[in-house]
């Protein structure tokens, strides 16, 4: 892992046009990655997590009412570029996305071979035959036999079609691989053995990765740093090692103390009430109505405070 970054995003907002109102999906969100590092993004369904993903990757729906921000990839901005570069030079040349629920993402009338090299003829402009030669490539990288290539969706397995996507995401090797919940729906065996296929995927292309997930145990096989997101904001963000040991936030707290342990006879805790409408954001702090050390000031601004080099969005670090 290197201190060079790849990605900084400044301010990133998506709001979304609906007829009960604007959605604030992601409501000013900040982080940076670094070359051959992986950031993972925790929190609760419904935070914003996926349309964080869609930010980045401008894969933007018609009702969008506010799309702004910075989004510097290698020391440039891509949203200052028009939609047909972006899609010429950016999506799937530098970053790509493995989405959630690979059979659903994957079409069930074309052959596996065909769906993973379509990025580099699409993209690359490269022949059918040399993308053809660079799928069966990745699919050795991600151990899946060659011949599946000729195979249809429905006739793999659900961590083989999660393989065929991630092969998918690497065909033009970007330096980027956005990934949402990749091993959802998947059993306890296949999860480890994809997570083995990312991280060998990480070493060896020295790939980075934006993990969004709600698995904080597996997760942190392959996370370098740690970002937590509450209702369209991240509230933290931290170096894994001190995050796993020492989370911050008061959420962030609530998240880990979720999880069970293997050893010790302390019982998984869970996190009162529900969060907050991304329709109806509250004022201050927006977890103030879950939180046990809430506070007068609490109601009055939403915090915005740095400890340590780790961004803590909690008055308790000011």
């Amino acid at each position: 892992m290197t201190d060079k970054q790849l990605l900084r995003i400044e301010n990133l907002v998506l709001h979304f046009r609906t007829e009960r109102g604007t959605v604030k999906a992601v409501d000013g969100v900040n982080f940076n990655l670094a070359f051959n590092e992986a950031v993972v993004v925790l929190g609760e369904s419904g935070c914003g997590k996926t349309s964080l993903a869609k930010a980045i990757l401008r894969l933007l729906p018609r009702n969008v009412e506010t799309y702004s921000g910075k989004v510097f990839l290698n020391n440039k901005d891509t949203m200052a570029l028009d939609d047909e570069e972006y899609r010429r030079n950016v999506r799937w040349q530098q970053i790509s996305m493995v989405p959630q629920a690979a059979m659903n993402s994957l079409n069930p009338v074309l052959r596996i071979g065909d769906q993973v090299s379509e990025p580099m003829v699409v993209h690359s402009g490269v022949s059918k035959d040399k993308a053809l030669a660079q799928a069966k490539r990745m699919f050795d990288l991600v151990g899946v036999p060659e011949e599946f290539l000729s195979r249809y969706a429905f006739e793999l397995s659900g961590g083989m079609r999660q393989r065929a996507a991630i092969a998918m995401a690497l065909v033009t090797t970007p330096d980027l691989i956005i990934l949402d919940e990749p091993t959802s729906a998947l059993d306890v065996l296949t999860q480890a053995n994809i997570f083995n296929v990312l991280k060998r995927i990480k070493k060896d292309m020295e790939t980075s990765y934006i993990l969004i997930t709600h698995d904080i145990a597996t997760s942190s096989e392959l996370a370098n740093k740690v970002a937590v997101m509450y209702a369209g904001q991240i509230v933290e963000v931290g170096d894994a090692m001190r995050f796993f040991a020492e989370p911050l936030h008061p959420y962030s707290k609530k998240l880990m103390a979720s999880v069970p342990r293997l050893h010790g006879d302390k019982e998984p805790d869970f996190i009162v009430g529900q969060p907050p409408s991304l329709l109806n954001l509250p004022t201050g702090c927006r977890f103030k109505d879950r939180c046990p050390f809430r506070f007068n000031k609490c109601d009055e601004e939403p915090p915005v405070i740095t400890k340590e080099g780790r961004l803590v969005k909690c008055w308790l670090h000011a």
